[in-house]
């Protein structure tokens, strides 16, 4: 695990997989990182637990005091954040990079450019903006998907890209949302799960069991994927 590292995950763009990116890719791979989300609404409807994107001062104050953190920054905010740190001058420095998670929908892959942009004009250097491929298809080559982004990284080279930091679909995301376990909690669960399916004599045990059985079996396989794309964008 690194030390000591601070990450915004944003793009102008929702529905990209921020939140899953900051929680299940970057978090677990940071020594005691926390997550920070930085969204005017929760998924609840309450803004209670969430800090605004103006109160961008409280939170380089905040991250001062810890060892890692994730800023997972919603897209209701990520332009008003951007605006933050210009006037901060300086302050993006704060952060050791920023993780662009996109998708292949044409909107989120034009949103995404303008994320890319807007970091840079603010003189983000390239090499702490950070692209991630989301939700990708098992069938689905990145040059081929995301070719517009390729072809603007191939003009601006104001970001890095590498074609093996891949996401691709899997349940167990779904499984695990609003759920409070990430993967790696699932992983690091010692419970022996087919004992307790041995054991268990009501069939709805049975049957809860059972799922998490399946969940952890996802989880494994996942949990390689992520150590690889944490590795890939970190060269």
């Amino acid at each position: 695990m690194k030390d000591n590292v601070k990450v915004a995950v944003m793009n102008f763009s929702g529905n990209v997989g921020k939140s899953t990116v900051a929680r299940h890719l970057i978090a677990p791979r940071l020594a005691d990182a926390q997550i920070i989300p930085v969204e005017s609404i929760n998924s609840d409807g309450t803004d209670d637990e969430a800090i605004r994107g103006k109160q961008f001062g409280e939170l380089i104050e905040a991250m001062a005091l810890m060892d890692s953190a994730v800023v997972d920054v919603g897209a209701s905010n990520v332009e008003d954040f951007i605006n933050q740190m210009r006037q901060y001058r300086g302050s993006h420095e704060d952060f050791d990079y920023f993780v662009i998670p996109t998708v292949s929908k044409a909107k989120q892959q034009r949103d995404t450019i303008s994320t890319i942009s807007a970091l840079s004009e603010i003189g983000v250097p390239a090499k702490k903006i950070r692209l991630v491929f989301n939700m990708v298809e098992l069938d689905e080559q990145p040059e081929r998907v995301f070719a517009g982004l390729f072809e603007y990284h191939q003009a601006e080279k104001n970001f890095m890209l590498r074609p093996d930091a891949v996401i691709h679909m899997n349940d167990i995301y779904g499984k695990l949302k609003g759920a409070e376990q990430s993967i790696s909690d699932i992983l690091n669960d010692p419970t022996d799960l087919k004992e307790r399916l041995k054991a268990a004599t009501d069939q709805q045990d049975k049957l809860n069991i059972s799922r998490m059985i399946g969940v952890k079996r996802l989880a494994a396989g996942v949990s390689e994927e992520l150590d690889a794309v944490f590795k890939s964008i970190n060269k």
